[in-house]
């Protein structure tokens, strides 16, 4: 019986059947073994535990019994606890690469980047063709600007394993921050017909054709990219691309993309309120400024009436005024939010406009 619901998974039912054969108080290692284990494959973790602990109880050297601890105590989220008992395994046995691995994750979870990199490099040292860690520790490497170790630390473990692409991935990186450029197209257009079609990819191919003066391979890559992954640096290339090939119309519709990517929308809002700063002030030279610089950025309906206010209300000037307000409803405000301008300037502009 125990075996057909071993077979079929079910190992809470397992666990209520052993514990009617296995009755309390139960002391045979091996019956609290296998309630231990059925416990734990149910889900039952704080039943598991305990029962783990009673075999720790009778033999603390046992590394299966402090693995199953560790594992068990991630399971619950008590990271510190399972650290404790994985370094108790490392007092027993100072080689086990699956502790320093396991170890290196929990780090990651309390962002200790220091004691992650430390079991990284030991259990790449116990093991350095095993890919996960080898690609874990050049990520360390790379965030310390250590090219040299990362590049190393993967190439070991591509030796074994030529046709992993998370390791293929990983190379590319480093070759592209190191400006390897003929390198990461290599390993980038691997990728790629691998199906790897990540944005990180497609930046890295075409960056790395900019560097070596490909522009329309440049220009090409960019654009495989969607239109929501671009951004200021990518019409930034496409642009250097285009000026690269003497396409000066289009490099200036990109340098302006990028431009227009780079600052903020809310910027002409923010030229806007200083103004009505400055007129709160009395300042209407410096207000008249920064309605100006406002317009610049986006010529909004609103700016227009602001400008037409100060020439009007403020420096009594009906030319410029005017000027303004036709500006303002030629461009077309929305009634919904600024019904009470577009009929103050509907009233203004005839007053105005004496011949």
């Amino acid at each position: 019986m125990l075996l057909d619901y071993y077979q079929n998974q079910k190992f809470g039912d397992a666990n209520k059947y052993l514990k009617t054969i296995y009755t309390e108080p139960v002391t045979d290692i091996k019956a609290l073994g296998s309630l231990a284990y059925t416990a734990r494959m149910s889900g039952s973790f704080a039943d598991a535990e305990g029962y783990y602990l009673r075999i720790y109880a009778k033999d603390s050297s046992d590394v299966a019994i402090l693995f199953n601890l560790g594992n068990i105590n991630i399971s619950r989220g008590n990271t510190r606890k399972s650290i404790t008992y994985f370094q108790k395994i490392l007092r027993l046995d100072s080689t086990n690469f699956n502790v320093y691995k396991q170890l290196a994750d929990l780090a990651e979870l309390q962002y200790d980047t220091v004691s992650r990199g430390k079991y990284l490099i030991k259990a790449n040292t116990i093991n350095p063709q095993q890919p996960d860690v080898a690609y874990d520790l050049s990520k360390y490497y790379i965030h310390l600007k250590k090219y040299k170790e990362a590049e190393s630390a993967l190439d070991k473990a591509i030796e074994a394993d030529t046709s992993n692409l998370i390791l293929i991935k990983g190379k590319a990186q480093i070759n592209y921050l190191q400006k390897k450029n003929a390198e990461t197209v290599a390993s980038c257009v691997k990728l790629m017909q691998a199906g790897d079609k990540d944005a990180a990819v497609i930046e890295w191919l075409a960056i790395s054709y900019f560097r070596l003066r490909q522009y329309k391979l440049a220009i090409a890559t960019f654009q495989m990219m969607g239109d929501e992954k671009q951004n200021e640096g990518v019409f930034f290339y496409i642009g250097m691309s285009y000026k690269g090939l003497s396409d000066d119309p289009n490099a200036i519709l990109y340098f302006q993309k990028a431009l227009k990517d780079g600052i903020s929308a809310n910027v002409p809002d923010y030229y806007n309120d200083i103004g009505d700063s400055y007129i709160n002030l009395h300042q209407t030279k410096k207000a008249i400024a920064a309605y100006q610089k406002s317009l610049q950025f986006d010529e909004r309906s609103i700016t227009y009436y602001s400008l037409a206010n100060v020439y009007d209300v403020e420096l009594k000037d009906s030319k410029n005024a005017l000027k303004y307000y036709k500006k303002y409803l030629a461009a077309k405000p929305e009634p919904k939010d600024e019904q009470k301008y577009i009929d103050y300037a509907k009233l203004r502009i005839p007053a105005l406009d004496v011949k």
